[in-house]
């Protein structure tokens, strides 16, 4: 059975009206798409967060605004870490039968060779743009990267698009690479420091000469 959020309409866009509905413990949205047009809705956080942790960004869900449901996707979030509040989200009313472009994390798996022998792992980008139908867009890229040696990478044309998907990003552009570890200099000892001679400033030095004299 497919995911159901339940929306509510929107009339009111003022500052004072935005914050009640949060205190209230529903989120400001908003539907958007070619075809369905722009709608300003609310939806309770705790349904929303449910249905974000059972789809994720990119899954395909139905939102149910006073009985009228459409097919959408989280296009945006906005999450205030301070007030530990959801400020505003955005859902994209998707065409299913249209490719559609979507950003889509990389999750780094396995701990690789180069880092077990003292190297340092360096994550080039954290998002791979993927086109797609939008229910074959893939929740997240998985990148395996426990054959790794150090100066070894992991380029966007080494990775395995699926049959249903294909990537936008250049194919060159680095996703993950294993450098050398960085030397850091060696600090100076106590007994070093103590056999050193302190040098002179140009005053002490005119005072030695005066008293030589």
């Amino acid at each position: 059975m497919a995911t159901i959020l339940k929306a509510a309409p929107r009339n009111e866009m003022k500052g004072s009206t935005l914050t009640t509905i949060r205190s209230a413990g529903w989120i400001p949205a908003v539907v958007y798409g070619k075809e369905y047009g722009n709608k300003p809705v609310q939806v309770e956080e705790i349904d929303f967060i449910k249905t974000y942790r059972a789809e994720g960004k990119t899954g395909v869900f139905s939102l149910d605004v006073e009985g009228e449901k459409t097919d959408v996707m989280i296009y945006d979030i906005q999450y205030d870490m301070m007030k530990n509040q959801y400020v505003h989200i955005d859902f994209y009313a998707a065409n299913m039968k249209e490719e559609m472009d979507a950003d889509v994390p990389v999750n780094v798996v396995g701990e690789a060779q180069g880092v077990k022998d003292g190297g340092v792992l360096q994550q080039g980008v954290f998002e791979l743009s993927v086109r797609a139908l939008p229910k074959e867009l893939p929740d997240s890229i998985d990148v395996n990267v426990e054959e790794l040696e150090v100066n070894d990478s992991i380029f966007v044309k080494d990775l395995k698009s699926g049959a249903d998907f294909e990537f936008n990003n250049d194919p060159e552009e680095m996703v993950v690479s294993i450098v050398p570890p960085t030397d850091e200099p060696e600090e100076e000892t106590a007994e070093e420091e103590e056999g050193a001679e302190p040098e002179l400033v140009a005053g002490e030095e005119g005072e030695e000469e005066n008293m030589e004299e």
